[in-house]
């Protein structure tokens, strides 16, 4: 059973790409071909304004060499409403049929003086994708044919204001998501919280998790990074007790894998910690 038909059907397990260095794509995909009984794989848009491959593209190399569903994350920043319409025509050509749609990363995060497009916000984008998958562009004029899209957006679970996250995630419900991707979580009570509150939306949720590389970087999320809470006692695991970033997801998937659709791991490129984690889910 492919990625899309088992999303709400079977847990599903997804990852990320991790950045491609220029048009060193080739490596990309040798790295990408060691990962092991995955379900999709996420290709970034030029994550905070830096130049990488185009997501579309890159997406359409994992399918056809691969043979792995890839999920390319689509941003309002760069490209006006003609230049979305024809590369959404371009991605459905390619066989992509499953879309991260966010609004991105503005450009002055980036080294590149490179001035932000946003003909259009997120609500908007997932409306004009859901039309023309009913051959229709943003003018409601018929093309010619019709796209066929399943629409992902993000979710944050440890969100300050969970209401507000949750009415977000309505909205964008209503525009036509599909399902969700969230943020990464380590606090298991909050990350339960919001499972819970979100299943009575009725979308699917893949549940972001990121293995720890170090206790400093523990404390560089917990402190620095904005929507992520890493509670004491996952630093205190590593600290005192030795355990792994890997372990320490490991056991935070055993306790919310029941009450999600999937996984979603965002292991910053080690393949081996991906593939340990996706044994632990799949055994």
């Amino acid at each position: 059973m492919d990625l899309l038909a088992k999303i709400g059907k079977q847990c599903v397990i997804t990852t990320e790409l991790g950045p491609v260095k220029g048009a060193m794509f080739a490596e990309a995909l040798d790295k990408a071909a060691t990962y092991a009984g995955l379900d999709g794989i996420n290709i970034h848009d030029c994550p905070m304004g830096n130049l990488r491959i185009n997501s579309i593209v890159m997406a359409g190399l994992i399918q056809s060499r691969l043979n792995i569903q890839a999920i390319p994350h689509f941003t309002c920043r760069d490209r006006s409403l003609l230049g979305t319409q024809a590369d959404l025509l371009g991605a459905h050509a390619l066989g992509i049929r499953a879309l991260l749609v966010t609004t991105g990363d503005p450009p002055k995060h980036g080294p590149y003086a490179s001035k932000p497009v946003y003909d259009y916000n997120t609500f908007e984008l997932i409306r004009l994708i859901k039309k023309m998958n009913q051959g229709l562009d943003a003018n409601d004029k018929e093309f010619g044919g019709r796209t066929d899209f399943l629409v992902a957006c993000t979710a944050m679970p440890t969100a300050r204001d969970l209401d507000r996250e949750l009415e977000r995630m309505h909205k964008k419900i209503e525009a036509g998501a599909d399902f969700f991707q969230t943020q990464v979580v380590y606090d298991v009570e909050k990350a339960l919280g919001f499972a819970q509150a979100a299943r009575k939306l009725g979308k699917p949720i893949f549940m972001g998790i990121m293995p720890l590389k170090s206790v400093k970087m523990a404390r560089y999320m917990q402190e620095k990074v904005e929507g992520i809470d890493v509670p004491d006692e996952v630093i205190e695991s590593m600290e005192k007790h030795g355990q792994s970033g890997v372990e320490i997801a490991c056991r935070i998937i055993h306790e919310i894998r029941p009450h999600v659709d999937g996984i979603h791991i965002m292991a910053l490129g080690d393949v081996s910690g991906t593939n340990q984690i996706v044994e632990f889910i799949r055994s």
